[in-house]
């Protein structure tokens, strides 16, 4: 089975795909589109994706990196969203990729005379619905009441006048979620699907579509038996039935060891607001994201959304209320926003379903919005059941995804210059693979998705010119 994805074998796929007719066409290289095409090749169908950009070049790498239990849900009183959240994140965490996911510690701190007890319930809540998933505790441990003491312990920076303790629980955290939509892609391409970035598609049918070729400039087309539209945010611009209205969640990239944050993530509410937190959460390359904006997008969405100044100054106030250090636009290292895909209905973003759907249009191609990162594989097992071609049901709740840490690493024992740190724990070796297994392209492609080192502009253009001069000598040896 050949997982890799690379320029060889992408030039030998968009030869191949115009000379046949695919059973699916996709398009949209992000977490459902992969998602989609991976549970289309697992049930045997012959596929083809093809992206505009770069795998994971849109909503997917934007997000909170957590695969979490549907707790926002479950107070809104969406059980049965609730609970889907709950079953994807327990087959992510305990069957497709335990690789790429990990238990994160979440710290409530309870200040003043907040006793914390509608918080508890709720987590408690979640707690019940991990079990009904059949999430071993020993993967997610439940919830429980820490003392001050053990408050500050968890998070150092946090503030200590007034806090009574806290509620500590656990929720998934992904390693990268660009990393999750490269290793759906690659498994999809170990069970034969054809994945083809930097093809822009300008015109889509219910029977295949018209697109540019990025490298070459030269237009083809892909003649398919059904059409699977997971373009996310820009769905619309390809089929003009669909009505979106995109939500901007914006995050600042800060340092751990500047905010006080450890391995521990806090969870605090946004002031004024009922069911909505902030978050700070760790990453494991000592930075820390702190987030999450909800606000309405009125504007045309451009490919790569800056973070407006007002989303800056917003989570910089809130996170006053519980760190001991107050914030300033000086400890801000980077920044990143994405768009959700959401459905246009009456009320606040903030309100909006995050359920999916799954729309025919009357010339037949199929768009599947809505939802989530969390629940991508429920998402793409919908979508290729709407295509309505004989293949069985989903097969991908067992289906693990490709894992090569250990062939990485092998790398660097066969050559010890590519064992050298480059930037935030990415190696030499972490780049050639990138080239030679994981589709990257070119510098951008790995300093933006294969690795986070483009989070932080200094970072960035640091590494840019070692990770450049990688990427050339690695796509020459192809």
């Amino acid at each position: 089975m050949n997982t890799s994805l690379n320029a060889h074998r992408r030039a030998e796929d968009l030869h191949a795909v115009q000379e046949e007719v695919v059973d699916v066409l996709v398009v949209g290289g992000g977490v459902t589109g992969a998602g989609v095409a991976l549970d289309a090749a697992s049930r045997g169908l012959s596929v083809c994706l093809l992206e505009a950009h770069d795998l994971a070049y849109g909503t997917s790498r934007w997000s909170s990196k957590l695969v979490h239990g549907g707790l926002r849900y479950l107070a809104q009183g969406d059980v049965a969203l609730a609970h889907e959240s709950a079953v994807e994140r327990g087959i992510l965490m305990t069957s497709t990729a335990p690789h790429l996911v990990r238990a994160l510690p979440m710290l409530f701190p309870l200040h003043g005379k907040d006793n914390g007890m509608r918080i508890m319930a709720g987590l408690r809540a979640g707690d019940l619905l991990r079990r009904a998933a059949r999430t071993p505790s020993a993967v997610l441990p439940g919830p429980r009441r820490v003392p001050a003491a053990e408050a500050s312990a968890l998070v150092p920076g946090l503030r200590s006048t007034g806090l009574r303790g806290g509620l500590l629980s656990f929720d998934g955290q992904l390693v990268d979620d660009a990393r999750l939509v490269v290793a759906l892609a690659r498994t999809a391409a170990g069970l034969g699907a054809r994945i083809i970035t930097r093809a822009r598609v300008t015109t889509l049918t219910g029977s295949g579509a018209s697109a540019v070729d990025g490298v070459s400039g030269d237009s083809f087309s892909v003649r398919a038996r059904s059409v699977i539209n997971a373009s996310g945010v820009w769905a619309g611009q390809l089929v003009p039935s669909v009505r979106l209205r995109p939500s901007l969640g914006s995050h600042l990239v800060l340092d751990a060891a500047a905010t006080g944050i450890v391995g521990t993530a806090v969870m605090f509410p946004v002031p004024g607001e009922r069911n909505r937190f902030a978050m700070l959460l760790p990453q494991r390359n000592g930075r820390v994201y702190l987030g999450l904006t909800d606000s309405p997008v009125d504007w045309p969405v451009p490919d790569v959304v800056p973070v407006p100044s007002a989303d800056v100054d917003f989570l910089l106030s809130v996170t006053s209320q519980v760190l001991r250090v107050g914030l300033t636009r000086a400890d801000v290292l980077g920044s990143y926003a994405g768009l959700r895909p959401l459905l246009d209905a009456p009320g606040s973003t903030a309100d909006l379903s995050r359920r999916h759907a799954v729309l025919t249009a009357p010339n037949g191609v199929v768009t599947i919005v809505g939802g989530k990162l969390t629940t991508y594989r429920r998402m793409a097992s919908d979508a290729v059941d709407a295509v309505g071609l004989a293949s069985g049901p989903s097969r991908t709740a067992s289906l693990r995804l490709v894992d090569d840490s250990a062939r990485v690493a092998a790398l660097s024992d066969v050559d010890s210059s590519l064992g050298a740190e480059i930037m935030c724990g990415v190696t030499g070796a972490d780049v050639v693979w990138a080239v030679r297994h994981e589709g990257a392209l070119d510098a951008g492609d790995v300093l933006d998705r294969r690795t986070r080192i483009g989070l932080v502009p200094a970072d960035r253009a640091a590494a840019e010119p070692v990770v450049a001069d990688l990427v050339s000598r690695s796509l020459a040896g192809l």
